[in-house]
């Protein structure tokens, strides 16, 4: 058993903040989805207060205190938009992120990014701080690279697998679109955020095992980077019980009444994709790619994990138990585990010691998958 509970807290960071945060709101779903979206724009907002928009042109200038090795040519984000139209007919937006410094002949890896939000919330905007910190952070951190935001349909009114389906759907636009964004094909790292992780493990397995044969031909995935993810289901944990509950530290225990995502909102969220619609629901490993075997997990690309520990758990789902029997998967795994801060922790910024350390570890899942690392000894990193 993958167990995280020497990893408990909670910290001392989060025991100071948590009484100054406001109750949970009770809102109609359609009204709560817009306060959030909204909350969540302000907050990209601020995270980018030492950015400077310039009009017209899209092109963000970055604040020379952000890094010192920032000069000259590479002091800018240049952003555009694209319309990505899906398989059903519908359209949606998906936004790149570039330093400006770089010339746009020049090739560069692609970070895909992913955002949370239990399939309901998130907006392209919503992201527009994360994917400019990981820009900024590639001058200290290794290869330049162009961020793609994708942001895929969300619940109520698209419930599985229609944002399964929309990530597919922009990789292989991606891919058909490489030299627009001045993109290598096969230096792609794809990355999520708790839903978006689930997305980005999906895609992963789809890329192997699926029956979508346009997604299949592109060039493999070079890696994953996996942070807060929720990897099954709940409803669905049946074919790893033994690996994900126990009655002492599960986390379904332990953090059934959590800040940010008790058990009552994961069950609202779940409730909104529908999956009981589906059979044999438990081994779609679209929807619950924690689900996946030692077999199909074994060719799976390089894997970072970024884990929230709060309090208690035995494992947060099957593929950190199974990249654990290293021997058997030969998956080259990364996994940082950060103590005592609840699921979507980064929110709070600068309020909380570990959003840097999680920063490090996104921008570092990056570098490290694109260093073709070899699988070794099992090892969890703790900050």
């Amino acid at each position: 058993m993958a167990d995280f509970s020497e990893y408990t807290g909670p910290s001392e960071d989060w025991l100071a903040l948590e009484p100054t945060l406001p109750p949970m709101p009770s809102l109609p779903l359609l009204e709560l989805r817009q306060m959030i979206n909204k909350g969540r724009e302000e907050l990209a907002a601020q995270g980018m207060i030492n950015l400077v928009q310039f009009a017209g042109n899209k092109t963000l200038q970055l604040s020379m205190a952000q890094t010192d090795s920032f000069l000259g040519t590479a002091s800018q984000v240049e952003i555009q938009d694209y319309t990505i139209t899906t398989r059903d007919g519908a359209t949606i937006e998906a936004r790149t992120y570039r330093l400006a410094g770089i010339p746009a002949s020049q090739r560069l890896p692609v970070y895909i990014h992913l955002h949370g939000g239990g399939f309901l919330f998130g907006t392209l905007s919503s992201e527009d701080a994360i994917c400019s910190r990981i820009l900024v952070s590639r001058v200290n951190n290794g290869t330049p690279v162009v961020v793609f935001n994708v942001n895929y349909r969300h619940t109520p009114e698209h419930p599985f697998p229609t944002a399964w389906n929309d990530v597919e759907d922009a990789f292989v636009w991606l891919h058909g679109h490489m030299a627009e964004i001045g993109g290598q094909s096969d230096q792609v790292v794809v990355g999520g955020i708790s839903a978006g992780a689930t997305l980005t493990a999906s895609l992963a397995l789809a890329q192997l095992y699926g029956d979508n044969e346009k997604l299949k031909a592109c060039p493999k995935i070079r890696g994953q980077v996996l942070m807060i993810p929720c990897l099954v289901i709940l409803d669905y944990y049946a074919p790893r019980k033994e690996w994900l509950r126990s009655a002492e530290i599960s986390s379904l225990v332990t953090c059934a009444e959590a800040p940010i995502l008790p058990i009552s909102r994961i069950n609202l969220f779940m409730s909104l994709l529908k999956v009981n619609n589906f059979p044999d629901a438990g081994r779609n490993l679209r929807m619950n790619p924690g689900n996946a075997t030692a077999e199909e997990v074994k060719n799976l690309p390089p894997t970072t994990f970024g884990i929230a520990v709060k309090m208690g758990t035995s494992g947060p789902d099957g593929l950190i138990k199974l990249f654990a029997d290293n021997d058997a998967t030969r998956v080259p795994t990364n996994v940082t585990v950060f103590r005592g801060v609840p699921h979507g922790f980064r929110r709070y910024g600068d309020k909380l010691t570990a959003s840097k350390r999680w920063d490090e570890v996104m921008s570092g899942g990056i570098t490290w998958a694109l260093s073709n690392p070899a699988a070794g000894s099992f090892e969890i990193k703790a900050d």
